[in-house]
């Protein structure tokens, strides 16, 4: 029953589509490179490296991932503080098994990224859905002691897109600590900045232990890497890597290896300009061509982060009416309602929502795309 209740949708298919969720520039990764660094390990491994493998994964990787969010993020951690993990996915699984008992409360984003609700969910967790403002999710009450831990999207909350306010991480960081509260931060598209300077990550702003740090290469490279990692206090780092360690030792050594020679090579650094220059351009490629007359829709707000856009709709029958039409054009429009717990109190009706990603096919596909859905929805 609980399976049945938590669980995930069938991944999209073929290749990528305007206007799909979740995917980067799949068509800019610089794969030569890959593949001769891939090459280069297994040609000759390091026999020490065949054996079963530190479960909190390669040395020489949380290095280089600790030296690069000390430079990008300005979050000073250890490499010892780093847990590798199978992508993002697996990093918030196991905060659900680790940091939960059956019947506690959880505070997720709602709307928000359903796939992490479902790991709080399977683990036994009750989901108390946040509302989202202006200025991120609203935090728990600084009293509430009832809720044990809170899941956010801070940087680029998910899937409205707005960026938390420096007031409500403070507010946040306060209740974790008064209440002993956890915070799982999930950074899935932190990479992905176009104007302004980004605020520090909860991680950085946290004094007193609280915060656990999500990680993603999923978002510059490819979701099918599988690669993530965890950000965790000292304290945690044992007790998560030998929960790790039971359900699947380690992960794969090839991959960590070549993502480390990657990194260290500066080709990780020079793909990450590109992919956000790619992805820049072909915001504005949708932002340029979108029919901001469309009825029974808001404007296209601009976007200054992430790889996707969302779009509020007067109703629910308009939603569905837009998003099928797209769909039988071959244009992939995510319905915002889906992104709602379903037991939320808020109407129907203003939960309606169109939620476009932007960055997986280039900006001739991006104008194909536009044209059909302009011809199919008769504006």
């Amino acid at each position: 029953n609980t399976l049945e209740q938590h669980h995930l949708r069938p991944p999209k298919s073929g290749l990528p589509k305007a206007f799909r969720t979740g995917v980067p520039a799949f068509d800019l990764f610089p794969f030569d490179t890959w593949g001769k660094l891939h090459a280069a390990f297994w040609r000759k491994p390091g026999l020490q490296h065949l054996g079963y493998g530190d479960p909190a994964g390669e040395w020489r990787l949380r290095e280089l991932i600790a030296a690069y969010l000390r430079t990008s993020r300005d979050l000073r951690c250890a490499p010892e503080q780093i847990v590798i993990t199978n992508g993002a996915q697996q990093a918030i699984t196991l905060c659900a098994q680790l940091l939960l008992e059956p019947g506690d409360v959880v505070a997720i984003e709602n709307p928000g990224y359903r796939a992490a609700g479902h790991a709080f969910g399977v683990a036994g967790a009750q989901l108390q859905g946040m509302a989202v403002d202006v200025e991120g999710m609203r935090s728990p009450g600084r009293d509430d002691s009832g809720c044990k831990l809170a899941y956010v999207t801070p940087s680029h909350q998910y899937p409205m897109g707005v960026t938390m306010s420096l007031a409500r991480r403070l507010e946040l960081l306060a209740w974790a600590e008064r209440n002993q509260g956890w915070i799982v931060e999930d950074d899935y598209d932190g990479e992905y900045r176009y104007s302004g300077a980004p605020l520090a990550p909860l991680a950085a702003l946290d004094r007193s232990g609280r915060v656990l740090y999500v990680g993603t290469f999923g978002k510059v490279a490819f979701p099918a890497l599988r690669l993530g990692y965890l950000v965790l206090p000292r304290n945690l780092v044992e007790p998560f890597s030998r929960r790790r360690a039971v359900d699947m030792r380690h992960s794969e050594v090839g991959t960590q290896m070549v993502m480390a020679e990657f990194i260290a090579a500066g080709h990780f650094q020079r793909h990450i300009r590109r992919m956000r220059r790619a992805a820049l351009s072909r915001r504005d490629a949708l932002l340029a061509d979108w029919p901001h007359e469309l009825a029974g829709c808001s404007p296209m707000i601009k976007p200054v982060a992430g790889l996707h856009v969302t779009v509020a709709v007067d109703t629910l029958e308009r939603e569905t009416e837009l998003v099928t039409k797209a769909e039988s054009v071959g244009v992939e429009v995510a319905p915002l309602s889906e992104y709602w717990l379903p037991e939320s109190e808020t109407p129907m009706d203003d939960r309606a929502g169109l939620v476009l990603g932007f960055a997986a096919v280039p900006e001739a596909d991006i104008a194909s795309a536009l044209a059909r859905l302009r011809s199919v929805w008769r504006v």
